[in-house]
């Protein structure tokens, strides 16, 4: 039997108290019994364990960030050196053996690219408009074909979409993976803070709430029971990926076979930057380990070092791409109240509720404090050293975060039809291009067909009869 309105208030004026955010419950009596719920919703979302911790270490002071004395350029891996042809063959071994499933992180909603609703909903695809769910899902689904079996899905979605992600899934029937195979879990959230510790209310009856950062997906994992879910079907390895790049491999054969030769707790692929200051992380080694350090945070002199041959001396930028032993996963988030991950701090302008007036107030300057977790931070945690495997941007790294301009949903489509173009001529085709070296039309190729431009070879009869004289799908 669910409990009772009273009994929901005495628990939550009990786990306030202890945490000293009594406050929260000031304008209870001015509430109604909708805005009661809402109330107690908010306060059940928050995990007050920590909270006292988090308030001295975080809140009343701001700790440094010292990503240590002495900065190194990371040493990755490429996809063709010696060993990589056995490391994908383990890989495959592990992925038809039911050892890997794919999370995607995919609490956003796309209201910047013009689109309502969830990210994971965005048509994205140049010839079909498919979105970005869609891709993955046929991606996950030929992988496990070509394994034997079914793939399992973890998707982590946000309080702010999680119904509609839900929804969306359920109207196109899963994309025709079994529902079974799918499973979704939400986001955890943070409340904003005054200066002062005391946690704010939004409105009266609404704590001021946040998405916790995609470093809080391991603790979600563990709050919704989806790690625990991880280890009744024996899954080891977790292939994580972010919503909004279409271009990423959801399992990838040789990254799998390379993590899990060398026994590592993370693994992270990386890119080239674009130029010095590209606007992405930068993987380095940090006294001895691997870490992420942020464009804001890099040294001018290191953003701008060159080797002896001309070559930028620290172009290893994150493409938030990463495999996770479950093992590691369950190491970090043992004790949930003490997470391993650290927070970031940022200070922030958060409309608030005045406790004296309980007057709503739209501040003009940072008055609160957010706290977000990053994935990337769990790299210098790693018992082993993680294993960094470069990747060719135009092959896999193109996101869509901006209605316009660069890594933008036109971009993203570019280079969809782009890396298209180039499995076919890899295959033999001639791909006619237009006077800025485009393809002329749009080309879209769905996983079913070819998962990489090798796939391809083994339809080259078939490709030979292609016209280009409109969109071209390869299905």
């Amino acid at each position: 039997m669910a409990p009772s309105m009273d009994e929901r208030f005495r628990e939550a004026s009990r786990r306030c108290e202890q945490a000293g955010q009594q406050h929260l419950l000031r304008f209870w009596e001015a509430l109604d019994a909708t805005e009661r719920n809402a109330l107690l919703d908010d306060i059940d979302r928050i995990d007050f364990r920590p909270i006292p911790d988090l308030i001295e270490r975080f809140i009343l002071r701001k700790p440094a960030h010292d990503h240590g004395s002495r900065i190194d350029p990371a040493i990755v891996d490429r996809r063709n050196e010696s060993g990589a042809s056995q490391a994908a063959a383990l890989g495959r071994e592990l992925i038809a053996a039911g050892k890997v499933a794919a999370l995607v992180v995919a609490g956003g909603q796309g209201t910047r690219l013009g689109h309502d609703g969830p990210k994971g909903c965005l048509p994205v695809a140049p010839v079909t408009g498919k979105p970005l769910f869609q891709l993955f899902a046929e991606q996950i689904a030929a992988a496990g074909s070509r394994g034997g079996r079914a793939l399992y899905w973890y998707i982590m979605t946000s309080p702010a979409n999680d119904a509609a992600t839900r929804a969306y899934f359920r109207e196109r029937n899963f994309f025709g993976l079994d529902p079974a195979d799918v499973l979704f879990f939400e986001q955890g959230v943070m409340p904003a803070f005054g200066f002062d510790g005391k946690i704010l209310l939004e409105q009266r009856h609404r704590v001021a709430l946040s998405p916790d950062g995609h470093g809080g997906t391991l603790l979600a994992m563990v709050h919704s029971g989806a790690l625990a879910d991880m280890a009744r079907r024996g899954i080891e390895h977790l292939s994580y990926f972010q919503v909004d790049n279409p271009l990423v491999r959801c399992i990838d054969p040789l990254f799998v076979g390379l993590h899990a030769e060398r026994g590592c707790d993370i693994s992270c692929k990386v890119t080239p930057k674009a130029n010095d200051h590209e606007r992405v992380g930068n993987v380095v080694v940090a006294d001895g380990r691997v870490s992420v350090i942020e464009y804001s945070d890099l040294p001018e002199s290191l953003a701008t070092a060159r080797n002896a041959d001309g070559s930028r001396r620290f172009d290893a930028s994150n493409p938030a791409i990463h495999l996770l032993s479950r093992r590691f996963i369950e190491n970090l988030t043992a004790d949930p109240a003490r997470f391993a991950l650290p927070w970031h701090r940022a200070e922030k302008k958060v409309p608030f509720v005045d406790l004296e007036s309980g007057r709503r107030v739209e501040p003009s300057t940072p008055n609160a404090i957010k706290l977000e977790a990053f994935i990337f931070d769990a790299l210098p945690l790693s018992r082993t050293t993680p294993m960094l495997l470069e990747i060719d941007r135009a092959e896999e790294f193109s996101p869509v975060k901006n209605a316009t301009g660069v890594d933008s949903l036109a971009t993203a489509r570019r280079d969809m039809v782009r890396r298209a173009a180039r499995w076919l001529e890899a295959a033999g085709v001639q791909v006619p291009r237009g006077g800025d070296g485009d393809p002329s039309v749009p080309i879209e190729i769905s996983a079913s067909a070819a998962m990489d431009a090798g796939e391809l070879l083994a339809r080259r009869d078939e490709l030979a009869r292609i016209r280009f004289d409109g969109p071209v799908l390869i299905g």
